[in-house]
């Protein structure tokens, strides 16, 4: 006879059972508010695999009493969303639950909009992935988009010990024994997936002989039952461990940098974009202060992208340490945004005459290039004259720090321009 798995018996029925999500259920929170109401608007909830989005669903459906339809974006065409939105009409405003919502095309979104406009249905979109990224504008503006966490630790291990130890929906039936420092390792081992860590502990429980005491768990048992899913990866996983790395190489440290840089390269993640992200730190974050970084991140991402995983892994590394490690100044890249916003605001259109281009004919009767004085015709290479057009005369856009290389790059310019 077929059995529910595990998880499933055990998803939460009420707000009190739902455990790490404190922030959206607990007393006095948004969406408990709105469940204890029963004025629930169109949501999407968004968070890992694990942390309780489907049950969530469910303890929603329940308590608003309205008829449940249940969808997945993928597997759920335009005919099936009209059949949904057809008995919302007939029976009265439906709850209408669309599963993996980032998959939604567009079709697909244009027709559901007038039923979520007209209140025909109440949607409520689950994903893995950030809405803010993957779900159509449209559709997430006429929604309120909540985050469920990774649950922690003592959460999962929470439910576990509930599990073990009830005899209608979990597994005290079969006379479990289970460590509590065994139970605790499991918790800390899925990641913030509940689900992961109960599909292992059925698995284990289940498959161990019984015996006089019950069925007794090894932690050798429990590990192999445990489908560890530690390279879980989304698209807005990438924009996040981009963001990680970029920042914990400006902020100088090189372990976090490398665990960001694991994380991906353990799935192979596309090498150009690794990449490109390399020699923009170079760039922007390093600069000046150690002007030859840039040089080695190139060499770095070239590199890589010659040999191809599972090597590329190595001169990342490399490169992403040496970024971590070097002087830090974005005194460039500052300068060159001061300068665009100047650009933008109509600044500096008229090139001085003595800086335009004199090498046609009749270009020194417009006065093109009249009055340049070519540096390397006086002494250090060096010879005071304007630059600047006339309205941004006086104006600094690059601030040289003390860091590094860039402090005697710095001592140079106020040696040739004075503190200007």
């Amino acid at each position: 006879m077929h059995q529910e798995p595990l998880a499933a018996r055990m998803r939460p029925r009420t707000l009190d059972e739902v455990v790490g999500q404190e922030h959206l259920v607990g007393e006095g929170r948004l969406l408990r508010r709105m469940i204890e109401t029963r004025q629930v608007r169109s949501l999407i909830l968004f968070g890992p695999p694990g942390t309780g989005k489907t049950s969530l669903v469910r303890i929603i459906a329940e308590a608003v009493g309205r008829p449940f339809v249940s969808l997945n974006a993928v597997s759920a065409g335009v005919k099936e969303l009209r059949e949904a939105i057809a008995q919302a009409r007939w029976q009265g405003s439906v709850l209408l639950h669309v599963d993996e919502v980032h998959r939604f095309a567009r079709n697909q979104v244009e027709v559901l909009l007038p039923a979520v406009e007209d209140g025909t249905v109440v949607f409520i979109g689950t994903t893995t992935e950030n809405p803010y990224l993957t779900v159509p504008p449209a559709l997430r503006s006429r929604a309120t988009i909540l985050e469920l966490r990774p649950l922690t630790p003592a959460a999962v291990a929470t439910v576990l010990r509930r599990a073990l130890a009830d005899p209608e929906r979990g597994l005290a039936s079969y006379a479990p024994v289970v460590p509590e420092e065994l139970i605790d390792e499991l918790a800390g081992a899925v990641g913030g997936d509940l689900r992961a860590a109960l599909n292992a502990l059925e698995l284990a429980v289940t498959t161990a002989p019984p015996g006089p005491q019950g069925r007794v768990v090894t932690r050798e048992w429990l590990q192999e039952c445990l489908r560890r899913e530690l390279h879980r990866f989304s698209e807005s996983d990438a924009y996040d461990l981009l963001s990680a790395l970029q920042k914990s190489v400006r902020g100088s440290d090189p372990d976090a940098a490398l665990f960001y840089l694991a994380r991906l390269v353990s799935v192979n993640f596309d090498l150009e974009t690794i990449c490109r992200r390399l020699v923009v730190m170079a760039a922007e974050d390093v600069g000046n202060a150690y002007p030859q970084a840039l040089a080695v991140a190139v060499a770095a991402a070239q590199a890589a992208q010659m040999v191809g995983y599972p090597e590329a892994r190595i001169p990342l590394a490399q490169a992403v340490t040496f970024l971590a490690a070097c002087p830090k100044s974005n005194a460039a890249y500052r300068g060159l945004e001061k300068a665009l916003a100047d650009v933008a605001a109509g600044k500096g259109q008229a090139v001085p005459l003595h800086l335009r281009d004199a090498h046609y004919q009749g270009a020194a009767a417009l006065g093109r290039g009249v009055g340049y004085k070519y540096p390397h015709d006086y002494p250090g290479n060096w010879v005071a004259q304007q630059y600047l057009p006339d309205d941004l005369v006086g104006t600094r856009y690059y601030e040289p720090t003390q860091n590094g290389s860039e402090k005697a790059i710095r001592e140079r310019l106020e040696q040739l321009w004075g503190r200007r």
